[in-house]
């Protein structure tokens, strides 16, 4: 079973926060502060944080931005991610992941179930990699951001937690484009 290797060191990794929203301010972005407050509770540094509009084009383009850029080791984005004719948050995701972390939306959609029963099939949350720099996408909700964060992302940002955690392999992320 999962626990924290209290001889090992934390290591604080740094995160960038992205709501996809037409509607919110950063005055009403209860999701993006949940995250943002969960985020530097837990030790790690919030590095930049916005808010984007539900459009396919512009979220990849943030994310491909944050995912260049050398002092962002992770964006969680929240919102669209639901099945709406606007929801395009995830096919943005796509677009600019190298690889996708399958199991996430999976273990996400368990922990949901457990909360919401049946409507968790309507969330569509996902994981993936792109230039080193992993990436989620959660649903808009403030529960959904809390359930995301408590029992997964928590967990997988701690370089103590086994048996294994995403901080751990952050290092060799990229190593398919070292010189051989």
């Amino acid at each position: 079973m999962s626990r924290i290797d209290e001889t090992k060191e934390f290591i604080p990794v740094r995160i960038a926060v992205l709501t996809i929203s037409d509607s919110r301010s950063m005055d009403e972005d209860r999701s993006g502060d949940v995250l943002v407050q969960r985020i530097q509770e837990a030790g790690h540094v919030v590095v930049d944080r916005m808010i984007v509009r539900d459009e396919r084009d512009e979220i990849a383009s943030r994310l491909r931005m944050w995912s260049e850029t050398p002092v962002i080791d992770v964006v969680i984005s929240t919102g669209g991610t639901g099945l709406t004719g606007r929801d395009v948050t995830v096919e943005a995701h796509r677009d600019v992941y190298e690889k996708e972390i399958d199991a996430f939306g999976t273990v996400f959609t368990m922990i949901s179930m457990q909360k919401i029963g049946t409507s968790a099939v309507q969330s569509r949350a996902t994981g993936g990699v792109a230039n080193g720099t992993y990436m989620f996408a959660l649903p808009g909700s403030p529960g959904a951001c809390k359930d995301a964060w408590d029992e997964i992302l928590k967990w997988q940002l701690d370089y103590r937690h086994r048996p294994c955690n995403f901080v751990e392999i952050m290092p060799r992320l990229e190593e398919h484009k070292r010189r051989k």
